[in-house]
């Protein structure tokens, strides 16, 4: 079964632009992945723009064959690039109205780090909770799945 998860970047008009990602939403997956793979504006921004993701991975394009059915195994895999399907990125007004739309985690980069909302948790005020992924991803967690620092 998927861990869905969505991934965004707030535009300097303050709009976040979101994407739907499939596989792998937990925090020691992607949470870890977008922590140590996209760090730069330019570069989520690709990733976003892209649309929707079928599998979260260190890199965004790739040399050679690759595909939804043949992927490399480093590459990030698209629903609309890799598969066909029509490009779909979401565009909210403000972080409650994406949180009130969003999968099980959303990942938000804030311009220095990422974020993330675990199963659309609020405050007493019914606003949208983030921590900081670097702090939620525990030593012990990137030692079995294998993330080397």
């Amino acid at each position: 079964m998927a861990t869905r998860s969505n991934i965004a970047y707030r535009t300097p008009e303050g709009k976040i632009r979101s994407v739907y990602c499939h596989w792998d939403g937990y925090p020691a997956h992607n949470g870890e992945m977008l922590r140590r793979y996209y760090q730069e504006a330019r570069k989520i921004a690709q990733l976003i723009e892209l649309g929707s993701i079928s599998a979260l991975r260190e890199h965004i394009h790739y040399t050679g064959e690759h595909d939804f059915d043949s992927p490399q195994e480093d590459v990030t895999i698209f629903y609309s690039r890799d598969r066909g399907e029509q490009l779909s990125v979401q565009e909210y007004d403000d972080i409650p109205s994406w949180i009130d739309d969003m999968e099980e985690y959303a990942y938000l980069w804030n311009g220095q780090e990422w974020l993330v909302n675990d199963h659309g948790r609020k405050d007493e005020n019914g606003f949208p909770v983030f921590e900081i992924v670097e702090y939620v991803v525990t030593d012990e967690q990137r030692k079995q799945i294998g993330w080397e620092d």
